[in-house]
């Protein structure tokens, strides 16, 4: 295909070779933003950020992320494969090593963004040097290994990150990024990848889509990252930005509808096997929110921080590898749904699993429940991934635009709509159980007197005046009844997760019993 480099049968250390740039180049797109949101509150105190400012850093990798696939495609078909990964990698490494000496909110953002181009050309070198790396009877292997590294970056962020901030202040995350980015550009340069078919493919329309496309997904994205801690309702601009966002889709939908070489196919995009394949990933990306937001959201609001959780995320790493491996070992076209159908079971089981947690809930509790959630984010991406390149060549290559355009908004959007929807839903509920408990906590109860006497004993070595040893006594007792309603919220976002899966669960198992009865119908004549 136009873009993509030759695949040729190379002899076995050549491949291996292949193989381990793959691993380098697929986790340099990951690890780098990894590392940064990891590590995200103490950048925001030295660098003085208030959290509304804090959020935009992560929102500025997914507003370029989202929409760099527009053009990178046939950047490629047109330009080669080649100079569109020097020229990407360059840029950022450049930028990486940039930010080590200059700090600053602004440069913070611009060096984010800055990643989430990266991370649109690493996932497809990724991709291109692991095809190399098997024949062409394994190639769908090779694509879910290859897509599935890029995964692998957030459990070796947070693995990396206690090393690192020991060797240094924040600085260290940045050199160690751009450093990688170095090595991954230095990899690309040595060991080449074949040569491909470059096609003249660029269209004046495709940069006005472009430039109608990428602010609307932009917008929608920082209102996705703003919207919970400005709050929806209280920041008139939230909704302006929306609706700035849903006139520029349409003015981009209209230029492509009507386009004889569309760069978006809308009439593809608007058919119901696509509409309920979105539908589909976008849900699996929500629902896998559960250890991103939920898991690891309650142990942090219980005090965890990332020494704590190393021991979680290396039981994450692990559930990841076996769910790649898992899913590449046994994939075929014939057992791609079964695959999806059992990531959504183990995501309803992992959720169930954690509805009981407590104040005393710690790491070693949920080992579990995240090990089989990680398993089931690493078994479902690649057979939903090649199953949607399937029907896109179906139709013919320049579809392929489409198709991963429409993948990229579902995971890259549901990334970001995930903590803010269920984040969302988490401060409701832990409004109604403060109020409830609140309620309950009566200064004439004897239990409420008890333990206010108990918690002012305790603060006598420490405070002589009574009043103050009353008030910070008080004080004590109301943070622990905020703490409470917390985990309580977070116990029914799990159960909301665990009910979502049941009925994602429903509805997939539906439409792949009602395909099967089709084809056995057309079949039967």
């Amino acid at each position: 295909m136009p873009g993509s480099p030759a695949i040729l049968l190379h002899p076995m250390p050549l491949r291996i070779a292949y193989a381990c740039v793959a691993v380098l180049v697929g986790i340099t797109g990951g690890l780098g933003n990894a590392l940064f949101i990891a590590n995200l509150p103490s950048i925001q105190g030295d660098l003085g950020l208030t959290p509304s400012q804090a959020a935009w850093l992560p929102a500025a990798y997914f507003m370029v992320s989202v929409s760099a696939n527009l053009l990178m495609i046939k950047f490629r078909q047109q330009y080669g494969l080649r100079r569109f990964a020097e020229i990407g990698l360059t840029l950022y490494a450049l930028l990486s090593i940039a930010h080590v000496f200059v700090e600053g909110f602004e440069m913070a953002v611009f060096v984010r963004a800055a990643s989430g181009l990266a991370a649109a050309t690493t996932s497809s070198l990724g991709l291109f040097y692991m095809l190399q790396a098997f024949r062409k009877v394994d190639l769908p292997k090779a694509v879910i290994l290859g897509f599935g590294i890029s995964q692998l970056g957030t459990p070796l962020a947070w693995l990396m990150s206690p090393a690192l901030l020991v060797m240094g202040e924040w600085h260290r995350l940045y050199v160690f990024e751009s450093g990688l980015a170095l090595c991954s550009l230095a990899a690309v340069v040595v060991l080449k990848l074949p040569l491909g078919e470059r096609i003249k493919v660029f269209e004046p329309l495709d940069f006005l889509t472009f430039a109608l496309l990428a602010p609307a997904l932009a917008l929608i994205a920082a209102v996705l990252a703003q919207g919970r801690i400005l709050w929806w309702t209280e920041e008139p601009w939230l909704g302006y930005a929306l609706i700035a966002a849903l006139l520029l889709f349409c003015a981009a939908f209209m230029i492509e509808h009507h386009r004889r070489n569309p760069l978006l196919h809308t009439r593809w995009l608007g058919t119901a096997e696509m509409l309920r394949f979105a539908f589909g990933a976008l849900a699996l990306r929500l629902l896998l929110s559960e250890q991103t937001y939920g898991a690891v959201g309650l142990l942090q609001t219980l005090g965890m921080g990332t020494e704590q959780l190393q021991p979680l995320y290396a039981v994450i790493l692990l559930g990841l590898v076996m769910g790649i491996a898992g899913s590449a070992m046994t994939f075929s076209p014939t057992r791609a749904f079964p695959q999806i159908l059992l990531s959504i079971v183990l995501i309803a089981i992992a959720s169930f699993l954690d509805i009981d947690a407590t104040n005393l809930t710690r790491p070693h509790d949920m080992f579990l429940s995240q090990g089989l959630l990680a398993f089931a984010s690493g078994m479902f991406l690649g057979p939903l991934l090649i199953t949607g390149i399937g029907r896109a060549l179906r139709n013919g290559p320049n579809y392929l635009v489409t198709f991963i355009v429409l993948f990229t908004m579902t995971q890259s959007l549901g990334g970001l709509a995930a903590p803010a929807l269920f984040g969302t839903y988490q401060v409701m509920r832990e409004k109604y159980h403060s109020s409830h408990l609140t309620e309950q906590v009566v200064a004439g109860d004897p239990r409420v007197a008890g333990r206010l006497q108990a918690q002012s004993q305790a603060l006598i070595p420490r405070q002589n005046d009574p009043r103050l040893r009353q008030a910070l006594s008080a004080a004590q007792l109301s943070q622990a009844a905020t703490r409470e309603a917390n985990v309580l919220a977070f116990n029914d976002v799990f159960r909301l997760i665990g009910m979502l899966s049941i009925g994602v669960f429903g509805w997939t198992l539906y439409r792949t019993l009602r395909i099967a009865q089709q084809n056995r119908n057309s079949a039967s004549p």
